[in-house]
């Protein structure tokens, strides 16, 4: 009898256990539980990129809401994400140069964020903590963003889910808008495992600042001498987590053996598309943000982040921006900025010194050439999307564009690419000059590109216009 009972105990315990796996099997995505190996339920979800989303904001002060846009400070409101209602999700407007310019020129189309567990700990969307609706600023073709992620997926390099929503306030059309999953816990989660390591979005204080810690210059080990990193941490560090990332950034400084603190392959692919895209919005860009830093282990990796003002239409924040279609798309790969800036550029510069890394991003641009654009995953993307968002772009009550800018932003941005490939092909091949010094003393023919004006692509005077 008494070795039945024990048979009876093991029995129940081995049928409760079933059932609570089942239960987080099932239901482990809700709670933020993924099983492993398995792609999240929010990526299915929300980021099912074959369709556009329905998404309504409810606020009971949406104009307050938009007087205060530029305070980026979180409110709370409920959101119906494909007739799926959440309630107490944080919102705030979000941006840099884009919130501010906005509010200038008296429109009310801003980028926003939505933050789950801001005020309900442990809130989520199927284990998403947090998503941004961009607003396609200076983005007349609604798909730098979304094209350059997909470039950056199909090097390997890890980049944010993103997908198109028709976003509604209060029920009424706001406008079509690019959902994108914000680089945090369920990213690293996805990205690196639940063991996951310490994720940074480095930024600037005042561009009129050195700003050495976001280029990561060493600059000595005491952590306060690099606040844009610190104080921008994604989760919460110790003293510990921050002497690695020091350490590496010296290390990469030193020159000696980088390899131990730097994902080499990581960083060079992610160069490959950042310099492909033109885009100086960017580490190697004037103001060197607009990048997340990953650790793990002391070793740091480069993430990409925020493409709207990419493919030539930022050029390196100057007052009077370089406009020449002809010498964005030509602008050599090998030195992506002046000397000056190249040098404060670490990451890019001190890996390119090295003949091994250099050959390296060389042959890995060759791969992405071959790849993305011979094999016409660049059209089919580019158009299919075009095909799924123009109807919701010709019904945007908030657009920056009119439905014409739009197509010929979309035309624009194959032609751009399609030149900046053929370009970046005849520069690894030597027939094209592929640094900047070079550039001056070349006398032959670039690649001919007097039928595009990148502007079309989006412009200041579309503001101005719609305001």
């Amino acid at each position: 009898m008494t070795v039945n009972r024990h048979v009876d105990k093991i029995c129940i315990g081995a049928a409760a256990a079933a059932v609570l796996i089942a239960t987080v099997l099932f239901f482990g995505d809700n709670l933020g539980i993924s099983r492993t190996g398995a792609e999240p339920e929010y990526a299915k979800r929300l980021f099912d990129s074959s369709r556009v989303h329905e998404i309504n904001v409810i606020c009971e002060d949406w104009e307050g809401f938009l007087e205060d846009a530029e305070e980026e400070e979180y409110i709370s409101c409920s959101v119906e994400i494909d007739g799926e209602r959440f309630d107490n999700i944080g919102l705030r407007a979000k941006g840099n140069n884009s919130l501010n310019l906005i509010s200038e020129y008296g429109l009310s189309r801003y980028s926003l964020k939505l933050e789950f567990d801001h005020f309900a700990d442990g809130g989520s969307y199927y284990g998403l903590d947090k998503f941004s609706l961009d607003a396609s600023f200076q983005d007349n073709s609604y798909m730098k963003s979304y094209i350059a992620y997909d470039m950056m997926d199909y090097m390997g390099v890890p980049a944010p889910l993103c997908s198109y929503a028709d976003v509604s306030v209060n029920g009424k059309p706001w406008g079509l808008f690019l959902a994108v999953e914000e680089p945090e816990e369920a990213f690293a989660v996805r990205n690196f495992g639940r063991n996951h390591g310490m994720l940074y979005k480095p930024d600037y204080r005042s561009l009129e600042d050195e700003n050495g810690d976001i280029a990561l210059r060493y600059l000595g080990s005491d952590e306060e001498l690099y606040p844009g990193i610190f104080e921008n941490a994604k989760f919460d560090t110790d003293k510990a987590d921050r002497e690695k990332v020091i350490e590496a950034i010296r290390i990469l400084n030193s020159g000696e053996n980088p390899e131990d603190a730097i994902d080499i392959e990581g960083a060079l692919r992610y160069f490959v598309v950042n310099v492909f895209v033109m885009n100086w919005d960017s580490y190697v860009g004037h103001t060197g943000h607009n990048y997340f830093l990953y650790e793990e282990d002391g070793k740091l990796s480069i993430l990409p982040w925020d493409y709207n003002l990419a493919f030539g239409t930022y050029a390196f924040g100057m007052s009077e921006p370089l406009r020449d279609t002809g010498a964005l798309i030509n602008w050599p790969v090998d030195t992506p900025a002046p000397g000056s800036v190249m040098l404060e550029r670490p990451l890019y510069h001190n890996l390119m010194k090295e003949d091994e890394n250099y050959a390296r991003y060389h042959e890995l641009f060759g791969e992405f050439l071959e790849g993305y654009f011979g094999s016409g995953r660049f059209e089919k993307t580019l158009r299919e999307t075009e095909r799924l968002i123009a109807s919701y772009v010709k019904g945007d009550r908030t657009a920056f564009c009119s439905f014409e800018d739009f197509s010929l932003a979309a035309d624009t941005l194959y032609e751009v690419c399609m030149l900046r490939a053929e370009s970046v092909s005849a520069q690894l091949s030597g027939e094209l000059p592929s640094t900047i010094k070079e550039q001056q003393y070349f006398e032959g023919k670039y690649v001919d590109c007097s039928h595009v004006d990148i502007r079309d692509l989006g412009d200041f005077g579309d503001l101005e216009a719609d305001g």
